[in-house]
């Protein structure tokens, strides 16, 4: 899905490496002169079935896990979290720098056991947060009237294209 995306939608070369190290994809520009490597996570939607009012200001709720070691080994450029919502056809990226994620992770999470579990939602206004935590409920309330702040669990700013501009920054003279 990620790759198709690259391929089609920003006319971008993808390649797949042949043995697994930890990154899925390699990016190369049109001249395939300049690369990004890229770890993807692929997550379905769990958008609650309960509240009418969240499945119609949230697009998708998805989760993810996460191995701390990993993450903190991962030698991707970028970690690419694929959220496919139900009620729609395309789904909703989240491109983020892999030092960003390892240090958003670490303010959110304590991960004690090294496993990281976290629910990444997108709304219909075209914002993204991480939601996991005790309070989640009452959190994609908040969301969801569009009145919820928290820089640390804020992943708007690499949902879809502005995520996507980012990495395409990167294969640009």
């Amino acid at each position: 899905m990620a790759g198709l995306h690259i391929q089609q939608q920003l006319k971008l070369n993808v390649w797949i490496p042949a043995k697994d190290t930890g990154i899925d994809l390699l990016v190369t520009d049109d001249e395939n002169r300049r690369t990004v490597s890229l770890q993807v996570k692929y997550g379905k939607d769990f958008l609650p079935q309960k509240s009418a009012k969240l499945r119609e200001k949230l697009r998708c709720l998805s989760w993810f896990t996460l191995n701390r070691a990993k993450l903190d080994a991962s030698r991707a450029e970028f970690w690419v979290f694929v959220l496919h919502a139900f009620k729609s056809d395309a789904p909703d990226f989240v491109v983020i720098p892999t030092d960003e994620l390892r240090q958003r992770m670490t303010q959110i999470h304590d991960s004690a056991d090294g496993t990281l579990k976290s629910y990444l939602c997108s709304t219909e206004s075209k914002h993204c947060w991480e939601v996991r935590g005790r309070k989640s409920d009452q959190m994609l309330a908040q969301i969801a009237d569009g009145i919820y702040k928290n820089a640390a669990r804020e992943f708007t700013q690499y949902l879809n294209e502005v995520g996507w501009a980012a990495l395409t920054k990167k294969l640009t003279p």
